[in-house]
C-alpha cells in the first residue's frame, strides 16, 4: 500500500492521516483489509510501534476494527465517498469520449458498454446470486490434476509446439461423438472448430459471415454478450420478442436479415423452451431468406423435469445452423474451451479467421478434456453436477415460495443453473434501487433490464444458484425478502445507483423494429 511519508509532523501522524484520508474517499473501502502492521512497517522504512499507534488511533476512532486471528478491518458500516476516477483509468468512465484516431470498430466498442464475464454487485456480499457461475467440485478439480499430471509425464512435441487452429483432432472426434449422442447434433469432427469460449465463437460468426449495416435478429430479451458482438460488428439489430414457446419466426422479416441468433433450449434469460412447430418453422424461414441461425446451446447439459430437447442443428436439412456450445458452465469457466459446429461450406473460412485471431487455443487443455471424455469421466462428472444443481435449484424455488410467495413468478426453473423471478408491483425503473439495498443486506441479485433493448413491461431478478449451497441460497432469499418487504417504497424515481445507471443500457426501439449499432446502448 502507498503511503507517502513526505509532511513535517511525526510518522505516526503522516501514517495515519494518510490512512484515514484514503478511508474517507473511498480508496479503503468498507470491509476491505488493512495490511498487516509489520508488512506496512517494513514498507514505509519505520519501526512497527509507529504503525501500530497509528492503527490504535483509527481503531479509538471508529475508522477500523479488529477481528481476532484476521488482521484490521475498514469498519463495515463506515459510508465513504468514492474517489473520483482518473481519465487515464481503464473502466474509470462509463460512455468514454473517443479517443482520436480510432478506427470504426474501436468507436463501435465504446458504444454498447464494457463486455464483462460476469456481473458484479454493488460491494461485495455474503449471497451472490451471480448467474453463469458453474458449481467448485473438488472431485472434479482433482481428476483434471491426475489427468494433466499424466499428459506431463509424457508430453509430445504436439502438446508443447503450435497445434491447429481447427483444434485438437482426438478431441474434435471426442465431441462429436458425444454432441451425436447427447444433444443429437449431426455433424463429423471436420466440421468442429475449437474455440476459446463461445464468446469468441459469436465473434468469428460476425467477423465472417456479416458486413457493416446488416441485420440480426435477436431474441428481446437477449444474451448481452451476443448483442455486443453484433454492434460492435455493425449490425442492425431487430429484436423479436420471446413468449412462453420461444422466439416467434413469424415475426422475423422476410428480407434483409443476414442471421437470427436463438437459444432455443433454454432461452436467454428468461429459459422459454424453442416449441418444435416453431423450430420447424424457423429453419423453413432460414432456407426461404438464405438467412443463418446461431443455436447458442450454452447450458442444455442440464434439465430437471423434462427429457433433453433435441438441438436444433439436428434438425436442419439445409446447412444453414452455426451449434455453439461452451465448457464453462459445466467445468471451469477459467479454461476458456468452447467449440462451434459449422455448416461444411463454412469451415475454411472460420479456421482461417480463428488462425489470425490466436492461431489455436492451448493444445495442453485439450488433450486432457480429451483423455476426459473419452475414459467417461465427463458424463460422469455432469450426472454428479445435475444431482447437485437440482438440489440447489430445488432449494431456490422452496425459499421464494417460502419468503416471497405469491409476490413473485418464476420462470426457467426446468433447466440451467438460473432462474428469472419476477417482482409483482415492482417496475423496472425500480430494480436499481432494491439492488443496492439488497447489497447492504448482503444479498447480490441482478435485474432482466439490461438484456432488453426496450424496458420490460415488468421487473425481473436473475438469480444463479449453482455456485451457491442450499443454506446460503436459504439465507439469502430470506434476506431478500425483507428488502422487498420493507416499509420504504421502491420508488420509480428513486435515482439508481452509479454502478446501476453504468449496467442499464439506453432507450432502444421499439419491439419488432429495426436497433442501429448506436441504438443497441
Amino acid at each position: 500500500m502507498l503511503v507517502r511519508l513526505d509532511g513535517r509532523e511525526r510518522l505516526g501522524d503522516q501514517i495515519y492521516q494518510a490512512l484515514r484520508r484514503s478511508i474517507l474517499d473511498g480508496s479503503l473501502r468498507s470491509g476491505s483489509r488493512l495490511p498487516p502492521t509489520r508488512a506496512l512497517a517494513e514498507e514505509c522504512a519505520v519501526a512497527r510501534n509507529t504503525v501500530l499507534l497509528a492503527y490504535e488511533r483509527l481503531l479509538a476512532e471508529g475508522y477500523v476494527e479488529g477481528r481476532v486471528g484476521s488482521g484490521t478491518y475498514v469498519t463495515p458500516a463506515l459510508r465513504t465517498t468514492p474517489p473520483t476516477p482518473s481519465p487515464n483509468v481503464v473502466g474509470a468512465q462509463p460512455r468514454p469520449t473517443p479517443p482520436r484516431g480510432l478506427g470504426v470498430l474501436g468507436r463501435r466498442l465504446l458504444v454498447d458498454g464494457p463486455v464483462s464475464a460476469l456481473p458484479e454487485p454493488p460491494r461485495p456480499v455474503r449471497y451472490d446470486f451471480r448467474y453463469g457461475l458453474p458449481p467448485m467440485d473438488a472431485a472434479s478439480v482433482d481428476l483434471w490434476r491426475r489427468l494433466g499430471r499424466r499428459r506431463l509425464r509424457h508430453p509430445t512435441p504436439a502438446s508443447l509446439g503450435y497445434g491447429l487452429a481447427e483444434g485438437h483432432p482426438p478431441l474434435r472426434a471426442a465431441l462429436a461423438d458425444y454432441l451425436r449422442r447427447a444433444r443429437g447434433v449431426v455433424c463429423d469432427p471436420e466440421q468442429i472448430l475449437v474455440v476459446n469460449g463461445s464468446q469468441q465463437a459469436l465473434d468469428l460468426v460476425a467477423r465472417v459471415l456479416l458486413d457493416p449495416g446488416d441485420r440480426v435478429a435477436v431474441e428481446e430479451p437477449h444474451y448481452l454478450g451476443a448483442r455486443r458482438v453484433f454492434v460492435a460488428g455493425g449490425a442492425r439489430l431487430v429484436p423479436v420478442a420471446v413468449d412462453a414457446d420461444g422466439l416467434d419466426p413469424a415475426r422475423l422479416p422476410e428480407r434483409g436479415t443476414r442471421l437470427a441468433y436463438v437459444t432455443p433450449s433454454h432461452q436467454f434469460p428468461t429459459g422459454a423452451v424453442l416449441s418444435l412447430p416453431r423450430r420447424l418453422a424457423l429453419l423453413a424461414w432460414a432456407r426461404r431468406t438464405g438467412a443463418w441461425v446461431i443455436e447458442d446451446d450454452y447450458d442444455s447439459e442440464f434439465r430437471y423435469a423434462a427429457r433433453p430437447i433435441e438441438a436444433l442443428q439436428g434438425l436442419d436439412q439445409g446447412g444453414r445452423v452455426l451449434y455453439v456450445g461452451t465448457l464453462s458452465k459445466v467445468l471451469f469457466p477459467a479454461l476458456r474451451l468452447g467449440y462451434l459446429v459449422l455448416p461444411p461450406p463454412l469451415v475454411a473460412p472460420f479456421v482461417r479467421a480463428k488462425a489470425l485471431t490466436d492461431r489455436h487455443t492451448p493444445t495442453f487443455e485439450q488433450e486432457v478434456l480429451t483423455d476426459m471424455i473419452a475414459e467417461g469421466h465427463f458424463e460422469r462428472h455432469l450426472r454428479r453436477m445435475r444431482g447437485r444443481n437440482a438440489a440447489r435449484r430445488l432449494a431456490l424455488l422452496e425459499a421464494l415460495a417460502t419468503h416471497l410467495g405469491d409476490r413473485v413468478e418464476v420462470s426457467g426453473a426446468n433447466a440451467g443453473v438460473h432462474l428469472v423471478a419476477w417482482l409483482r408491483g415492482v417496475p423496472p425503473s425500480a430494480l436499481a434501487e432494491l439492488v443496492e439495498r439488497a447489497a447492504r443486506e448482503d444479498v447480490g441479485v441482478y435485474p432482466v433490464t439490461p438484456h432488453y433493448l426496450t424496458p420490460p413491461p415488468r421487473g425481473g431478478l436473475l438469480l444463479g444458484y449453482a455456485a451457491m449451497s442450499e443454506r446460503e441460497i436459504a439465507e439469502g432469499i430470506r434476506a431478500l425478502a425483507r428488502v422487498v418487504d420493507a416499509p420504504a417504497p421502491l420508488s420509480p424515481a428513486s435515482p439508481p445507483s452509479k454502478a446501476s445507471r453504468s449496467a442499464r443500457p439506453g432507450r432502444g426501439p421499439r419491439p419488432g423494429r429495426t436497433a442501429s449499432a448506436g441504438g443497441a446502448s
